[in-house]
């Protein structure tokens, strides 16, 4: 900012007239200049920001790291994909939201909380299935041997 200050002084002191087509131009690319700056300075705050959150978001996963991968003993490296993943969670059902149009995935574990928020328009989506329907609605499906 320092610098376009003394550009416009410059300009002040050479006794440019902001009317005549050379001082148009010339003040008018030192308003543009300042609104870059201003911008700039905008995004260096919201970088700082980010940063900022990103260190934060760093430490909250190395905290999770350790605590899935230490066991009761302190041993690392004792927590493995597959002891997070739960096979049986793995089938899903497709449905329409009915707000947006768009598909979304259900696992059981949603369909037995019976609500859920649509990743595409946000819409919260409740529903209710008695063990009669979803069996009706899994009887088709090939089953696992």
């Amino acid at each position: 900012m320092d610098k376009l200050a003394y550009l416009k002084g410059l300009l002040d002191g050479q006794d440019v007239d902001k009317n005549s087509k050379d001082g148009k131009v010339l003040y008018a690319i030192c308003d543009a200049i300042e609104a870059l700056v201003k911008r700039n300075e905008e995004l260096e705050d919201r970088v700082a920001e980010l940063e900022e959150l990103c260190d934060i978001l760093d430490e909250d996963l190395g905290d999770l790291e350790e605590t899935l991968l230490d066991d009761e003993d302190g041993e690392e490296g004792s927590c493995r994909f597959e002891d997070l993943y739960d096979e049986e969670d793995d089938e899903q059902y497709e449905t329409v939201c009915p707000t947006c149009g768009k598909c979304i995935l259900l696992d059981e574990r949603t369909l037995e909380e019976g609500e859920t928020v649509c990743p595409n328009c946000g819409e919260e989506l409740e529903f209710d299935f008695d063990e009669r329907e979803i069996e009706a609605l899994t009887a088709d499906l090939p089953t696992e041997e």
